[in-house]
């Protein structure tokens, strides 16, 4: 259950009955004397309709409805309400065959955009994040009942690939491999700017491509598979849960281009400026103060990405039905996005039902602040990137715990190298930058990957050790001991911090939580004797630990993140 959500909606209805309606602002509360959560909403509200705190405080508990959830409400300070649960209610959530998560009651259609590269070139560091957090936030809108749909949108149209068909007559049709790709790519690459003729070659392939010419087409999809096929296999080392049939590429819309721009000057929202076709919105300004156009074709007939994102939205809605679209991509494309929204809403292709969000995210920096590059200053391949994490990691094992099997020390290298990279990423949030430091993120130390893997094995061994099976615990356990109460209460949180993350697309929340979580059973672990203590105690505190290495598990695994037995 979400005990938060719960209380919330019980504080409110006694504030309405109060007459002084307002949020409750729940909150875990910051300190254990001060209770389990803590409601700021009571000072909002009398504030609103006049009346002292205090007074407000005391008539919001007197007609509160909430003894299923709280053993003890009290008012403190200025009008915060401090609230105790009730120990039965932790009691039945540490049954260790009871579901950790409750499905939503309003399951949504949620569309997932993320990953999204360039195809033609292989996959780089840049691409990491729009991959990790996205197939994070998927894992959870799933795991919470909700119906998903990846979609990679991924970029295969344009003048890239007329660059590379030129490039491809130019070597005599030859190209084996995703070495050989990338090679055309550069040589193309300076080709197209170096040569007249080259150029205007590139630009008659690109013509010849749209137009639907057989040959080009042929040699298009030689590219595309070469490119779709290494994604992949960086999608499954990542465990990442895009597959080929995820795949919706922009070349997908070519067919509506022409159709969206009708509809749009069927809207009357079209304006032709300096040749091209552009929507103007009062809510955007350029530079001079006047209206910002969003242009939809240029003067030479060809398209954007606005046009393209404009037809996929369409998609979206009449042919997927979705409620949700969550588009994870950078933060420099969140004028682009809230352009391509309103122009969207404006024409009806977004039902008013459908929330289209954007959800950006910062750049991966190295130590200097600049963009994460080579030291010879070349952008770093995803696949080499995993082979040094996996490496670093591999030491790393060998170093803690020699006893290890050489394929248990594998093993462990790998789940610790490719976690420890996806972990230092969706720990930071979102919205920020962050700065790459191989140090910080393999350390044991601290809110990372190897900190709660460590937990989770520790755990483990101490079944191990008591030659246990923590399969065979079953029934509730109730906390007593003030460490043990500490950690229940932290495990009951999983359901509120999952919702938030849904809500939100911020992963880094379920990090924090999964951080906190392996700190308060460290603090358990420390006070409270286990295998040595009284055979009661010894079996509830070994229903405390069993749920907190679920809770672990189940975390890190809608983080994409798998655990290990032994470290």
């Amino acid at each position: 259950m979400n005990v938060k959500q719960l209380l919330s909606a019980r504080i409110e209805t006694a504030l309405e009955r109060c007459g002084a309606p307002g949020p409750a602002l729940v909150k875990a509360a910051s300190r254990p004397e001060f209770g389990d959560y803590q409601a700021d909403g009571v000072m909002a509200a009398a504030k609103a309709v006049g009346v002292n705190p205090r007074t407000l405080a005391a008539q919001v508990i007197d007609q509160l409805d909430a003894e299923d959830l709280a053993e003890r409400v009290a008012a403190a300070g200025p009008g915060f309400l401090n609230i105790h649960l009730r120990t039965e209610m932790l009691a039945a959530h540490l049954d260790p065959t009871a579901a950790l998560l409750e499905k939503s009651a309003a399951p949504q259609r949620v569309v997932v955009d993320y990953s999204c590269p360039n195809l033609a070139k292989e996959m780089h560091v840049g691409h990491l994040r729009s991959t990790i957090i996205g197939d994070a936030a998927a894992r959870i809108l799933e795991a919470l009942g909700h119906r998903v749909i990846r979609q990679n949108h991924v970029g295969d149209w344009g003048t890239q690939f007329g660059m590379l068909l030129a490039q491809l007559d130019a070597a005599g049709g030859e190209l084996w491999d995703l070495n050989d790709l990338e090679e055309f790519y550069r040589a193309a690459s300076v080709r197209f700017r170096e040569e007249p003729a080259f150029a205007e070659a590139s630009r008659a392939k690109v013509v010849a491509l749209q137009s639907g010419d057989a040959a080009a087409r042929a040699n298009w999809q030689r590219f595309i598979d070469i490119s779709l096929s290494h994604c992949q296999k960086l999608y499954e080392r990542l465990d990442v849960g895009l597959t080929e049939a995820d795949v919706m590429a922009e070349s997908a819309y070519n067919d509506k281009l022409a159709e969206t721009v009708a509809l749009l000057e069927g809207k009357g929202l079209l304006t032709e400026s300096d040749g091209a076709r552009c929507v103007f919105l009062p809510e955007f300004t350029g530079k001079d103060g006047g209206s910002a156009p969003v242009i939809v074709q240029k003067s030479d007939g060809g398209y954007l990405y606005a046009t393209t994102d404009l037809a996929t939205i369409r998609h979206r809605a009449d042919v997927l039905r979705a409620d949700r679209v969550l588009y994870f991509t950078d933060s420099r494309q969140t004028l682009h996005f809230q352009q391509v929204f309103a122009v969207a809403a404006a024409a009806g292709f977004k039902p008013a039902a459908m929330s289209l969000e954007h959800m950006p995210f910062g750049a991966m920096l190295g130590k200097d602040g600049r963009p994460f590059k080579t030291r010879q200053g070349g952008v770093i391949k995803l696949n080499a990137l995993l082979d040094e994490a996996e490496a670093r990691a591999l030491a790393l094992v060998r170093d803690k715990n020699p006893s290890l099997s050489s394929a248990e020390q594998i093993a462990a290298a790998r789940a610790l190298g490719v976690g420890a990279v996806k972990y230092a990423d969706l720990a930071k949030n979102r919205a920020s930058d962050y700065i790459f430091n191989w140090d910080q993120m393999l350390a044991f130390e601290g809110n990372t990957a190897p900190y709660l893997l460590y937990a989770y094995a520790r755990i483990q061994s101490l079944f191990r050790r008591g030659r246990l099976d923590p399969t065979a615990l079953s029934g509730q356990a109730e906390p007593t001991h003030p460490a043990e109460r500490i950690l229940a209460v932290a495990l009951v949180r999983l359901q509120e911090v999952l919702e938030q993350v849904a809500a939100d697309g911020c992963p880094h929340l379920l990090c924090m939580y999964l951080h906190d979580l392996a700190a308060k059973f460290t603090k358990f672990y420390e006070e409270c004797p286990i295998l040595t203590a009284a055979e009661v105690e010894t079996e509830k505190r070994l229903k405390l630990a069993q749920q907190t290495a679920r809770t672990l598990s189940t975390g890190l695994g809608l983080l994409g993140i798998g655990v290990v037995q032994r470290m």
